[in-house]
């Protein structure tokens, strides 16, 4: 957290110092309309708007890339218990089962506890990705891409698929799967 602090100081800092000079190198109103911000300030302005914007729109791409390599592992587990349940390998499909039940239940999570962890400490220092659809009740607070109603269906189906594993049946499975497909092809348009 000090770190963060430190860096906003930082920056902080900077832009103000660089404000400073550049209020110190226009004459006042020389160049600029009575009452104009001056046009380097503006400039300036605009290019930090730019900087913050991007950085927001990093962390939607990242979040999503930590999205993809959960589904992508649930998938990887579901080949291999759809393999273990054709050779009627009970403990393998039930091992693969639970990996697809603990991927499942990330994507829900957006991410692991690791992730988590670094949402609250996002949230500490008040950034809120999605404040506006917090507001409105779309995101739990600090998530970037999944709903609250993509959010419960994921974990409802990480549930259902974990009880699939404790009496693994390769039916039940592929119909909590396909309700997993159905809520990634949403959440993913």
């Amino acid at each position: 957290m000090n770190s963060m602090r430190t860096w906003r100081g930082v920056a902080a800092g900077t832009l103000g110092a660089g404000l400073v000079l550049l209020a110190g190198a226009v004459p006042a109103r020389a160049a600029e309309g009575a009452g104009e911000t001056p046009s380097a300030m503006v400039a300036s302005y605009k290019t930090l708007a730019d900087a913050i914007l991007a950085v927001k729109k990093t962390e939607a791409n990242l979040v999503r890339s930590i999205l993809t390599s959960a589904h992508d592992r649930a998938q990887a587990e579901m080949g291999r218990a759809r393999a273990a349940l054709k050779e009627k390998d009970a403990k393998g499909a039930q091992a693969a089962i639970e990996d697809v039940a603990a991927a499942v239940g990330q994507i829900g999570s957006e991410g692991d506890s690791s992730v988590g962890a670094i949402r609250k400490r996002l949230l500490e220092g008040g950034h809120h990705h999605n404040a506006d659809g917090e507001a409105k009740g779309i995101y739990d607070e600090g998530f970037v891409i999944v709903t609250k109603t993509a959010k419960a269906q994921f974990l409802d189906a990480a549930k259902a698929i974990g009880q699939i594993a404790k009496a693994p049946k390769a039916d039940a499975l592929e119909a909590e799967w396909t309700k997993v497909e159905a809520a990634w092809a949403a959440l993913m348009k």
